[in-house]
């Protein structure tokens, strides 16, 4: 009883802090700013033509930059992958600033809105990067899911033979192991989110020849993720880094400037095996 109370005074405190105060005020704002791009979301994502990359005219010294130090980098597909109830929409700010870095292979993937399976889900989220694959030419590319999207992307990396495609995969407030909020509705989907799951038993499961590289960002903001850590990558066989972004909401986080700079900075330092080359300052001092 004492642990309990202990942590709703601890979230109370989180939430009243000028911080806190600050961090819902911009969730509540985006909230509202996505409900009115969400239809949009839902239209079929405008293809880019080869023929438009890949060319330093009129580029900003950032991408120019990318461009010219790793042609690679800038050039390996990135597929962003929604939540629950979600769809492309909610990438329009982090697709727009990781295209403002240099990366310009960006693609968004839709799944139903009222999708019941985690395993369903991740062999479409499977075929989708097959599609990827054999259109680019990469034989591997990055993967950043939201909410339940990483989860998705991660069964699918884990438990469907996804690391030989997925070179690195970024979560954005994904209950890895499960929430309890998860319980307000045990239903379909939602069940499989709540701690005691079969997906999330799967996901801890040994995993000792994954390849993939995870980068989990977490908030103590996050009112969707209980407890917070939940939303961290700890599994003795995988190569994760956890980075602790503070008072940042769960809708926020995909549009928080600080996450974008580090998922900018991580993608632009990664060798093929999926190990950095040189981890930041900014990145190691943010991690936990």
């Amino acid at each position: 009883m004492k642990r309990v109370v202990s942590r709703v005074s601890s979230g109370v405190r989180t939430v009243l802090s000028p911080a806190g105060v600050r961090g819902t005020a911009v969730e509540l704002a985006w909230i509202a700013a996505h409900l009115a791009t969400y239809p949009m979301g839902v239209t079929k994502e405008r293809e880019r033509r080869a023929a438009d990359r890949f060319t330093l005219t009129g580029l900003p010294p950032v991408r120019r930059g990318l461009l010219i130090g790793d042609v690679e980098a800038a050039g390996t597909p990135i597929l962003l992958v929604h939540g629950l109830v979600d769809n492309r929409s909610v990438f329009t700010l982090l697709a727009r600033a990781l295209r403002r870095r240099g990366f310009d292979r960006i693609t968004t993937m839709n799944y139903h809105v009222l999708t019941h399976d985690v395993r369903a889900a991740a062999r479409r989220l499977g075929a989708t990067v097959e599609a990827i694959c054999a259109e680019t030419g990469y034989e591997r590319i990055h993967v950043i899911g939201h909410s339940m999207g990483g989860v998705i992307a991660r069964y699918y990396v884990q438990r469907m033979d996804g690391d030989a495609r997925v070179h690195t995969l970024v979560t954005l407030g994904s209950p890895h192991a499960g929430t309890r909020a998860a319980h307000l509705l045990p239903r379909g989907v939602c069940r499989q989110l709540t701690p005691s799951s079969e997906i999330v038993a799967e996901l801890a499961a040994p995993a000792p020849d994954c390849r993939t590289r995870f980068v989990a960002f977490w908030s103590d903001l996050d009112a969707l993720i209980s407890p917070k850590r939940a939303a961290r990558v700890d599994h003795p066989d995988l190569d994760a880094r956890n980075v602790f972004v503070p008072r940042v909401g769960h809708m926020s986080l995909p549009i928080d400037r600080r996450v974008t700079h580090q998922i900018a900075s991580t993608l632009a330092q990664l060798d093929h095996d999926g190990a950095s080359r040189s981890a930041p300052r900014h990145l190691r001092a943010a991690s936990g």
